[in-house]
């Protein structure tokens, strides 16, 4: 294994695959930490046994009815891709070879279909290239390399924002109106794809999408949560930090991190500015980011949910720990007032707008990086917290499952790929030794996918 692979994966004890109720017959000391991290590698030893034995071959599994899923007519290999760098992160270095080598052999983009070049982009390209990176296999990058030139066309629009979906086979593409979030959010896959290959075409088309929509800004220095791609018109201003939005403040602050790009340096710095000054929230009950309109500043709606918890870790990686700290504080009080986090909040009357829970991972992320920077066991305690519920209302005999509504507890049949690369890998950093991932030297994409500038 590669000095990467060696630096992520930590040797700790599988544990049992129990149920959520030992946790209240047998507490643990506040700093067995250790025991922790063990209990997720189960978990996510659990939760990948189900997609082997029911969806292997699928691109996700389907828990309740035990079953595999496609995104396409035909399998992108979404889960294997998506999971297989957590599956050497957490020690599974047997199956994660396993997995490597089915990919090898089997993974073919050379399809007629029509993606979404925003999913395929983080779960799948930026998987391969942080698989190829711990690994040292040189057909991933191969198969990134492809995957990479094929979704190309994506950007070719008058503005150079992407089209929202492009044929793998033909390169048509389709979907003019699309979101700051789809927009922004590729530059550190195609920029690390950029350096791996040495073919900037990755980089310079990526890095022409954000500074287009950068450009594109209101006067309060605020983007809108949709627009045309053609005509560079705004068709939505409310502005958030929510769906739709979200990962383009974070990949503004990682590309400079991770490439040492000043013009995203810039970006960052005048858009973390209006956030702060536009869209915070101060209340009596603590800091939270609502919904404004981009151009006037008038606040439309108090709505927070699970996208928007990422933004703590975002602050934090930023430098501004305080902020962060009081707003995870008040995102958490989001996840306990239904006993899991809701999609959609109302922090003024404090009801779910968006009842389900997708099994997403913001907010353990952002738990995760306050751990880090912090060292206060604040964080292991949300974490215990964290794996408590998961463990109680979305564990299946077959995986986990997501929540149609937090406040039944009734379950869906689904378990998305970001589970595995995301949710169970960030619960288990939160537990794992200060030294189980570099955050000095390695940049998480908005997947969870550690990628680290070797070139």
């Amino acid at each position: 294994m590669s000095r990467l692979a060696s630096l992520l994966c930590c040797a700790l004890a599988l544990g049992c695959s129990r149920g959520p109720e030992r946790i209240a017959e047998r507490p643990v000391p506040r700093d067995d930490r250790a025991a922790r991290a063990a209990e997720v590698r189960a978990e996510l030893r659990h939760a990948w046994d189900g997609y082997v034995r029911y969806a292997w071959g699928h691109d996700e599994l389907r828990p309740l009815t035990r079953a595999g899923r496609d995104w396409y007519a035909h399998t992108l290999l979404i889960t294997p891709v998506d999971a297989l760098d957590a599956l050497y992160l957490l020690g599974f270095a047997d199956e994660a070879d396993r997995t490597r080598d089915y990919i090898d052999r089997r993974l073919t983009f050379d399809l007629d279909i029509s993606v979404k070049n925003f999913e395929i982009t983080i779960r799948v390209l930026g998987g391969l290239l942080s698989a190829h990176q711990i690994s040292g296999d040189p057909r991933l990058l191969a198969l990134a390399e492809d995957l990479g030139r094929r979704l190309l066309p994506a950007f070719d629009s008058p503005t150079g924002m992407p089209y929202v979906n492009v044929n793998l086979r033909t390169g048509k593409t389709s979907g003019a109106e699309s979101n700051p979030a789809e927009i922004g959010t590729l530059l550190l896959e195609f920029g690390t794809l950029a350096r791996l290959t040495h073919d900037d075409r990755y980089y310079a088309k990526a890095k022409r999408a954000l500074v287009e929509l950068d450009r594109r800004r209101s006067p309060l220095g605020l983007p809108g949560e949709s627009i045309d791609v053609e005509t560079g018109v705004w068709k939505g201003t409310a502005s958030h930090i929510g769906g739709g939005i979200d990962s383009y403040y974070e990949y503004l602050l990682k590309a400079w991190i991770l490439f040492g790009d000043e013009d995203c340096r810039r970006m960052w710095l005048a858009s973390i500015a209006a956030l702060n000054r536009a869209v915070a929230d101060e209340r009596p009950d603590g800091l939270w980011y609502g919904e404004v309109d981009m151009a006037t500043g008038r606040r439309t709606a108090t709505e927070i949910g699970a996208l928007h918890a990422f933004f703590p870790a975002v602050l934090a990686l930023g430098g501004d720990v305080p902020r962060a700290r009081r707003l995870q504080e008040s995102l958490f009080r989001m996840w306990t007032e239904n006993g899991i986090e809701p999609d959609g909040f109302d922090y003024v009357t404090r009801r779910p707008t968006a009842p389900g829970y997708p099994l997403r991972p913001e907010i353990i992320e952002s738990a995760y990086y306050l751990r880090h920077y912090t060292k206060d066991p604040r964080y292991i305690d949300m974490g215990r917290t964290f794996l408590r519920d998961l463990e109680a209302c979305c564990r299946t005999d077959a995986g986990y499952a997501t929540l149609e509504s937090v406040v039944t507890r009734k379950q869906g049949d689904l378990m998305p790929s970001y589970f595995l690369a995301e949710t169970l890998k960030y619960l288990y950093l939160l537990f794992a030794p200060d030294d189980a991932l570099d955050l000095e030297h390695v940049v998480l994409t908005t997947e969870a996918h550690p990628l680290r500038r070797t070139w």
